[in-house]
């Protein structure tokens, strides 16, 4: 089972999605306040259901929002994006060496984050 962990930057506030084992699947925006952040939570609680629309694959097919957008970084590494019904980015992945583990990681947000509960950094 994952959790959200809600984090004080020293520009803001920021969640990170953990895994069962304590790696971090995905990272949000930087917020101004405790509120907002709340809220990113719950939209990608809500969003992350939504389809996968891989940009690496030659005249990929565009989805609709919400969805994740996986593709290369400038680096030719696999990441991925979550995006909100309103198109806004409320979640990014870290690099991944191939697209089987990104994948991987979406479907374990898509299994962790609608139930995930949320806890304050320590």
């Amino acid at each position: 089972m994952g959790k959200f962990i809600v984090k004080e930057t020293n520009t803001g506030i920021k969640f990170d999605l953990m895994g069962a084992d304590d790696t971090v699947l995905l990272t949000s925006e930087v917020y101004t306040g405790e509120r907002a952040c709340h809220n990113g939570i719950a939209s990608v609680k809500k969003s992350c259901l939504g389809g996968i629309e891989d940009q690496t694959a030659e005249g990929f097919e565009a989805l609709a929002h919400p969805k994740f957008e996986v593709y290369n970084d400038q680096g030719g590494k696999i990441r991925f994006r979550l995006k909100a019904v309103n198109g806004q980015i409320i979640a990014v992945s870290k690099p991944y060496a191939d697209k089987e583990e990104c994948l991987g990681a979406i479907a374990a947000i898509q299994a962790a984050a609608p139930d995930a509960p949320v806890a304050q950094a320590e």
